[in-house]
């Protein structure tokens, strides 16, 4: 019995020396700077897994080897495994945040993963650190450029060239922004909503042209509705002047003559950007029918990676009580902020987003019950001169005339926008 517990032990203790003995062989123990070198030849030569295997076996034993590291996720953004470098990077610039070759590379990587929100934001840090590095603010101009500020790419890569008129890949940059860059556009919106009983199917149709100025947005529309087999048309205009750096406004006002849309619609709302790629806004709507109903708002905005969630209730006040809603957004971009997938969620009814029957006892219809699902697709051409969008959405709502039972509302959304200098 003691012999055979001896032999077991005896082959354990020689197990875990093998084990050991092959611990050693694996570990690291040559010249690095020569190793590395001898990495990047084979990275350059399309050997780049054997390049990556070398280059991860370095830093076993010299982990903050920092040049290592990030020409290790060079090599992965290389190959097009974005979060692979994305992790490499966020290392190195965590310990070095004074090498401006690693943020270079690091903000190229997320440029290339196509996620500009990201790119922007790094480029913006490291210009704290780099101000008026030429690179760098080349980097923020085609940053801005991919998440549609074109205006901001502009002054950026403007300001590049005033220190540097020289700068051959910012004229390039500038010509090719000014071939794209259209500051008008004229779009199409066409909807319809089906129910499931009670009412017709409705439509819905507008056209609008607005302009982008170094001061803002300006939007004119006109309304056209088709419902209760009636017709009517409405007036309305939206600004979205820029107040300071993060800061912007939303005005709006609209007139009609028709019950179908309020006499007189107006409302403004203040948007401050915060730290953390947050945003946050508060502000109101008031709707004058034959009698006028304010709806207090505000929203809260998280844009993380290439995705945006935001939150936004609505709050109206009424002698019979005050009625809340809510709507939960989620955008995915791809390429640019006008490329994306997205959904909206709302429960509870607001005047300002249900209005096909707002000129309805308003007291009777702000506590209706209601719950609604949109889901929306957005995309452009090739040259963003022409952009399009389809909708879906699902309502369950309560019925105003008898509360207590529900009808469905289909909605379809088709848009179309050209853009123009």
């Amino acid at each position: 019995m003691i012999t055979k517990i001896t032999t077991k032990l005896s082959f354990i203790l020689c197990f875990c020396f093998a084990l050991h003995i092959q611990a050693q062989e694996k570990s690291y123990n040559g010249n690095p700077d020569t190793s590395f070198e001898t990495a990047r030849n084979l990275a350059f030569n399309e050997q780049r897994e054997q390049a990556q295997d070398t280059l991860r076996h370095i830093l076993t034993k010299y982990p903050d080897y920092h040049d290592i590291r990030s020409f290790l996720g060079t090599t992965y953004s290389w190959d097009g495994n974005y979060k692979k470098a994305r992790n490499e990077f966020a290392y190195v610039l965590d310990k070095d945040p004074g090498n401006k070759s690693n943020w270079l590379a690091a903000i190229k990587n997320e440029s290339w993963s196509e996620s500009p929100f990201i790119s922007l934001e790094m480029s913006k840090k490291a210009l704290k650190i780099f101000p008026e590095d030429s690179e760098l603010i080349y980097l923020k101009a085609a940053a801005e450029k991919s998440t549609n500020n074109p205006l901001e790419a502009l002054n950026t890569i403007e300001s590049l060239l005033d220190k540097n008129p020289q700068d051959e890949n910012a004229i390039n940059f500038k010509a090719n922004l000014n071939q794209t860059l259209r500051k008008n556009t004229i779009g199409v919106i066409a909807a319809v909503d089906l129910y499931s009983g009670v009412f017709d199917p409705m439509q819905y149709y507008t056209l609008n042209y607005s302009r982008q100025t170094k001061y803002g947005v300006i939007i004119s529309k006109f309304n056209f509705n088709r419902r209760f087999n009636e017709n009517g048309t409405q007036i309305e205009f939206d600004l979205y002047p820029k107040i300071a750096k993060g800061l912007y406004a939303y005005l709006n006002i609209g007139f009609a003559n028709t019950f179908l849309f309020p006499d007189l619609r107006y409302g403004a709302e203040l948007y401050k950007s915060l730290p953390y790629s947050l945003e946050a806004s508060l502000g109101f709507r008031s709707l004058k029918y034959s009698t006028s109903t304010t709806i207090y708002t505000a929203s809260i905005g998280w844009y993380t990676g290439n995705s945006y969630l935001s939150f936004r209730p609505y709050i109206t006040p009424g002698d019979n009580g005050t009625s809340t809603s809510g709507t939960f957004t989620y955008r995915k971009y791809r390429s640019d902020a006008d490329n994306y997938i997205g959904a909206t969620f709302g429960m509870g009814y607001s005047p300002e987003i249900n209005q096909f029957n707002s000129s309805l006892n308003q007291e009777a219809i702000v506590n209706l019950k209601s719950q609604k699902l949109n889901i929306g697709y957005y995309f452009t051409s090739a040259n963003k001169k022409n952009a399009w969008g389809a909708q879906f959405g699902i309502t369950h709502q309560e019925i105003t005339f008898d509360q207590g039972n529900y009808f469905w509302i289909y909605n379809i959304a088709l848009s179309w926008d050209i853009r123009f200098k």
